[in-house]
Order: C-alpha cells, then structure tokens, then sequence
C-alpha cells in the first residue's frame, strides 16, 4: 500500500491566553474557537478570570474550547498569584490542570534568588510529577542581558537539558533570545519533549514572541520534524501581539501564526511538506510568504 501523500501527526494546536494580551483571557478563547484552534494553554497571572477554576470552565464549555494546558504563574508580574510560596503555585496549577481535564502543567525554572525553591526543584518537579497524570513540563529560558553584561537569572539553568526532567517544553522565542541552537535542543531533549511553544525571534535580548515565520528560528524545521516523528503533544502559539493596532490586526496576526503551523505540521512520507509534490529544500518553507 502506498503511503500518503501528506501525514499529519495528533498533535493539537493550542493558543496561549497570553497571546492576547492586553485583551482578557476570556477574549483569547472567543478567539481561537473563532479562528479554529484546537484549544487554549491559560496563562494564569494577574487577570482573575485565569486563576478561577469555574470561570474556565464556563468560558471553555461555551466556546467549545478544551483547556489543553495550564502555564503556572512563574513570572516576576504573577509573584503574588496563587500565594507566594513556589510550590503552592504548582499544587494549584496541578489541580487546575485535573479540574479543566488538560494534560499539561508548564512551568519555568526557579529564579536564582529563590534559593530554597531552587535547590529542590528538580528532585521536586520529579515527586510532583509522581502523584499526577499531568504533565509537569519545564521550559527552557534565557540568561538575561543589558547592553555587554549577562546575568544567570535562572537555577539550576536557564537551559533544562542540563538536568534531569521527565517532560520539557521547548520555546523558540526563549531560544532564540537565548542565541542557543533550538534543534540542538531539541536533539537533547529526545522523546522527553512533551510541549512546544511555538514563536519566533532575531536573536534579541528582548524575548520576542514573533509569529513564527517573521525572525530567523527553524519553526518550520521544528514542526516538520515534530510530524515525522509523531509528536502527539501540543504546540502552542505563544506570540506577542501587544503592537497590534487594532483587534482585526491582532486577529489577523493569531490567524496567520495558526495557518503556518498547520501548514508545516503536514508532513510528507519523503520529509516533505505541504501540498503532494510540493519539495524544496525545507519542505514548504519555501511556499511560505509571511507578513513582516
């Protein structure tokens, strides 16, 4: 039997609440259902309907919009969030997870002055990930920098291959502000790769959240390599969207983020991708005209 002319692996395309900021996490659901994405991953920061359980799941039943997964509140603007103590963050996003039936908990490494936090927190990632189904995937993040100076901000690292996590979640914005190599990172995370936030950059020191296909990233490489690999985990569309002039433009830039990644996640039997007979030397990349 012949093989198809296009594979298309499970995985889901998921838009990140915060994509729409600073519109409300209520208007990103409205949006994806509208745009047709396959469910949302919630932000959970300082607007109250992301930290409420109940509203979630009123938001997601009438949009038709599963809650596919939870981003714990890591960020320095979420420090209060869920209580300031770092686990109780997680043992809330873990229960968020199970109550909204989404598979994944992602979650950043500790700053480095969370010391106490830091110094458990892969031994505690690991028990957490023990008394769940979800998944508690960590994501790469980046050294900070101002002007010729870098700070370490993260511990144990701001790169998570460099220790032992059950599931990593990969972001190609954080990568590439990070000026690390995100296929080699991907090598190193192996089948341990359980999420995907997909965005792009050009490098700055500035994490970017571009839609992909507007800075020098390998999104397309890395979803044609998710596909021929049968990735079954999700990827979410993480942009920044924040200069958008209008609703119509963000819209717009959240439809195009969602018709690239469905685009490069049809894999061709050869490593080809995109419509029958449509090859270049990455795949469809070549077919793919982006807005800049």
């Amino acid at each position: 039997m012949a093989e198809p002319a296009v594979r298309i692996p499970d995985a889901k395309v998921a838009l990140s609440t915060a994509s729409v900021y600073p519109e409300s996490t209520a208007t990103a659901f409205e949006i994806a259902a509208r745009l047709g994405y396959d469910g949302v991953e919630v932000m959970v920061w300082t607007d109250p309907v992301s930290q409420d359980i109940e509203a979630l799941r009123r938001l997601s039943d009438y949009h038709h919009m599963p809650v596919l997964a939870v981003h714990a509140p890591c960020l320095l603007i979420t420090q209060r969030v869920w209580s300031t103590d770092p686990w109780t963050k997680l043992q809330r996003a873990r229960s968020a997870a199970e109550r909204l039936g989404a598979t994944t908990v992602v979650v950043h490494p500790p700053f480095r002055w969370q010391r106490h936090y830091a110094r458990d927190f892969v031994e505690g990632v690991w028990r957490m990930a023990d008394e769940t189904d979800v998944r508690f995937a960590v994501e790469n993040m980046y050294p900070w920098r101002y002007r010729d100076r870098e700070m370490l901000a993260y511990a144990p690292d701001w790169d998570v291959t460099k220790d032992d996590y059950r599931h990593f979640t990969i972001d190609l914005s954080h990568a590439s502000t990070a000026r690390t190599d995100a296929l080699g990172m991907l090598d190193r995370m192996g089948d341990r790769l359980g999420h995907v936030h997909l965005a792009d950059g050009r490098g700055s020191a500035k994490d970017e959240h571009l839609v992909p296909g507007r800075g020098d990233q390998p999104c397309a490489e890395v979803l044609e390599r998710l596909a021929a690999d049968g990735f079954d985990g999700h990827v979410v569309i993480e942009v920044n969207t924040r200069r958008a002039m209008s609703s119509a433009e963000r819209e717009a830039d959240l439809a195009e983020a969602l018709a690239f990644t469905r685009l490069h996640l049809a894999s061709g039997p050869t490593g080809s991708t995109g419509p029958a007979g449509a090859t270049g030397p990455t795949g469809s990349s070549a077919l793919w005209t982006p807005r800049r």
